[in-house]
C-alpha cells in the first residue's frame, strides 16, 4: 500500500515554513485573488514565486489554488494570473470551476490540474469526465462514503485526495450562499463571514417577538454548525481505499494549530507502513485537543450519524496551549526565541520537538539580544534561553494556558517543569 501524501495549508510564509518544518509532503497555498481563502494572509507575486522555490527546495510539492466560481469581471485579471502560474509552475493547480479549468489548460498545458472539492466529484462518472478532460487528481467530495471512495478508485487512474482533519462547512462540498445573502460578501469568490457558525432562532410570522427553538441548549442554536473533522484513528481504511492525498484544513488557523496538526498526522501516516491498522497514540489524541474546535467527528465518511456526533452545540473546546515564541537558532545549549507572546521567569514551556511532547521544562533565565539578563520576554522580543537537548531551530515554544493563570490551581494541580542544567 502506498503511503499517502500529507498536505498541509499554507496561508502565509511563515505557516508554508512551519508546515514543512513538521513534516507536510505537500502544500497548498493562494495567490492574494482568485482563493476561496481571500481572508488569509495568501501570497503576491514576489512572494508567490518564493513560496513555490522554497517548498521545491526543501522537497515539498507546492499546489496554488485557483478555485474560486469567477464572474465575467474576473476573467481579463486572472487570465494574467494564469500566465503567472505558468512561469512558476507549481507542482498543480486546484480548480473549481470548468471555465477556469479550460482557461488553464488552453493558456498554460504543461500544468497539472486538480479538480476541487467545491467541483463535488461524487460518482464514477463525474470522475471519468474530469479524467478525460486532463485533470490530474481529483479532491473528492466531503459527503462521500469510504466504499465509495473505493469505487471511484476503482473506476479511475487519477490521484484521489480527501480532508481528513478541519472545519466543515455545512453547505455542499462547500459551496455557500448565506454569507452572500446576509452580509453580501460570497464563499464562492473566498470572502466567506463562516455565517453557518451564528446562532439562529426561528420566528413564526403571526407570532412577532417569540422566539422558537429549532435545536438548542442554554447556549443558543447552533443547527448549521457542524463538528470539525477529525479522520486520525481511521487513516488505515483511506489508505486502503485508494486515497492519495490526506489533506489538513486550515488556511486562516495561526502556526500553532499548523505545527501541531501537521506534526501529529505525519507520525500517524509513518506509522502506517502499509498495515490495516495501527495503534493511536494517545498522545496524538492530546495534541489534537490542544485547539479551539468545535469538537471532532468523522464527517460522512462512515454513512449517517447521530446529530449529536456531527453538529456542535456551540461551545466546542478552547484552545489549552498557546505560542510563546519560534525557535530561530540554537547555540551552547541556549536557544534563540523570537517571543509571540509574553514570557517571565519562572515560567513553564513546552517544546514541540520529536520526543519531548508531554515534558515541561522552567524558564529559569533569559537574556536580552545585547546578553542582559532579563526577567520578562514581550512579544516580538528576540531572547535567549536554555533550552534541552533535542530542540531543533523552527520548532515552536508553547505554554499551557493554566501556566498563566496558576492562581486558579489548587497547588496539587500545578504542572511541574523540568530545570534545564546551566552550563558548566
Amino acid at each position: 500500500m502506498k503511503k499517502p501524501e500529507l498536505l498541509a495549508p499554507a496561508g502565509d510564509f511563515e505557516k508554508l515554513r512551519t508546515a514543512i518544518h513538521y513534516g507536510a509532503d505537500a502544500v497548498y497555498l493562494g495567490g492574494s485573488q482568485f482563493s476561496l481563502r481571500g481572508k488569509a494572509g495568501n501570497f503576491n507575486e514576489t512572494e508567490l514565486r518564493e513560496a513555490v522555490a522554497y517548498a521545491r527546495s526543501r522537497g515539498a510539492r507546492p499546489f496554488v489554488t485557483v478555485n474560486i466560481f469567477p464572474h465575467n469581471r474576473d476573467l481579463t485579471a486572472l487570465e494574467g494570473h494564469i500566465e503567472l502560474l505558468a512561469e512558476v509552475v507549481p507542482d498543480g493547480v486546484i480548480v473549481s470551476d470548468p471555465g477556469v479549468f479550460t482557461l488553464v489548460r488552453s493558456r498554460a498545458p504543461h500544468l497539472k490540474l486538480h479538480i476541487s472539492t467545491q467541483a463535488n466529484i461524487t460518482n464514477v462518472a463525474a470522475a471519468r469526465f474530469w479524467e478525460d478532460a486532463g485533470a490530474s487528481r481529483l479532491i473528492l467530495s466531503r459527503e462521500l462514503g469510504i466504499d465509495e471512495i473505493r469505487e471511484i478508485r476503482a473506476a479511475t487512474s487519477l490521484e484521489l485526495e480527501v480532508f481528513v482533519h478541519g472545519s466543515i462547512c455545512i453547505s455542499y462540498s462547500g459551496r455557500c450562499y448565506i454569507s452572500s445573502f446576509l452580509a453580501s460578501r460570497s464563499a464562492n469568490t473566498g470572502e466567506c463571514t463562516n455565517s453557518c457558525r451564528w446562532t439562529y432562532s426561528l420566528m413564526e410570522e403571526k407570532r412577532p417577538g417569540q422566539y422558537l427553538p429549532v435545536f438548542e441548549d442554554a447556549r443558543g442554536t447552533y443547527l448549521m454548525s457542524s463538528k470539525d473533522l477529525c479522520m486520525i484513528e481511521h487513516l488505515p481504511l483511506l489508505a486502503d481505499a485508494g486515497v492519495d492525498s490526506f489533506k489538513i484544513e486550515g488556511r486562516m488557523k495561526g502556526i500553532n494549530y499548523v505545527a501541531g496538526v501537521v506534526k501529529t498526522y505525519r507520525e500517524a501516516i509513518d506509522a502506517l507502513e502499509g498495515k490495516m491498522s495501527y495503534n493511536v497514540k494517545a498522545r496524538w489524541a492530546r495534541e489534537l485537543s490542544m485547539f479551539s474546535s468545535r469538537g471532532y467527528t468523522t464527517g460522512m465518511f462512515f454513512g449517517r450519524q447521530p446529530d449529536a456526533d456531527f453538529n456542535s452545540d456551540g461551545e466546542g473546546y478552547r484552545m489549552s496551549h498557546e505560542l510563546v515564541g519560534v525557535v530561530m537558532g540554537l547555540r551552547e545549549g541556549k536557544a534563540t526565541v523570537q517571543m509571540r507572546n509574553r514570557l517571565d521567569v519562572g515560567d513553564s514551556v513546552q517544546y514541540l520537538s520529536p520526543g519531548l511532547e508531554d515534558r515541561s521544562f522552567a524558564v529559569d533565565a533569559l537574556w536580552d539580544e545585547a546578553g542582559e539578563e532579563i526577567v520578562s520576554a514581550r512579544n516580538e522580543q528576540t531572547v535567549y534561553m536554555r533550552a534541552p537537548e533535542g530542540v531543533r531551530s523552527s520548532d515552536l515554544v508553547r505554554r499551557a494556558k493554566s501556566c498563566r493563570e496558576g492562581e486558579l490551581l489548587m497547588e496539587h494541580e500545578k504542572p511541574t517543569a523540568e530545570r534545564i542544567p546551566a552550563e558548566e
